[in-house]
């Protein structure tokens, strides 16, 4: 795994609404257009790494949140019909510094990392009084959109795996996921994420 110091210059960006990984999370992608494709032919000839960010907008060259995150591929399989199944661990995020021009057919950037080093460090601990309160929205969210869990693998998780992975897995907002995104510490993604549930049962409950 690269060290901080070690992170690139520049990173190919997969532009992809709702599909999310952060540091501690694992995101598994089907690949079949052909200038993804080409940008994961790239990425394992060099560093493995690429960026995950979401598009603001459903234009055909759509404008970018600022701010995604570097998956590594640590798993990678050609199908027989010409697609590349991978699975992406979250690394640290990234602020869009510039977007690059390029001839592979894929968007390119320079990343600033510095902003994000925390990433890299050992998380605050996470107030059982904040996991329990998230536990509760969380029971209450599922329920409430008939959703199913597995709680006991649910509760084994470490605080950082179980937020950074819910993030991408469940249907909240596209700007709900980006403000999780660019929360500065997992605390206050744990904190926010309550907060979303929260809301969004109380927008449900004030439309019966």
């Amino acid at each position: 795994m690269q060290s901080f110091d070690q992170l690139p210059r520049t990173l190919p960006v997969f532009p992809l609404t709702n599909a999310i990984v952060l540091p501690g999370s694992h995101l598994p992608l089907n690949i079949f257009e052909p200038r993804y494709l080409k940008m994961i032919h790239d990425a394992m000839r060099t560093d493995h790494l690429i960026g995950m960010v979401q598009p603001r907008d459903n234009n055909s060259v759509p404008r970018l949140y600022q701010v995604g995150c570097a998956g590594r591929i640590i798993r990678y399989d050609e199908t027989w019909d010409g697609r590349i199944e991978i699975m992406l661990a979250g690394l640290c995020r990234f602020r869009i510094d510039e977007e690059l021009s390029s001839m592979r057919g894929y968007r390119l950037v320079t990343p600033e990392w510095t902003e994000f080093a925390m990433d890299y460090e050992e998380q605050e601990p996470v107030d059982e009084d904040d996991i329990n309160q998230f536990f509760a929205a969380l029971k209450s969210y599922m329920k409430k959109n008939n959703m199913d869990a597995d709680w006991q693998m649910l509760q084994r998780m470490s605080p950082e795996e179980l937020i950074n992975s819910l993030v991408g897995i469940l249907p909240v907002g596209v700007e709900d996921k980006q403000l999780l995104i660019e929360s500065d510490t997992l605390v206050d993604r744990l904190q926010g994420f309550t907060a979303i549930l929260r809301g969004e049962l109380d927008s449900s409950s004030a439309k019966h």
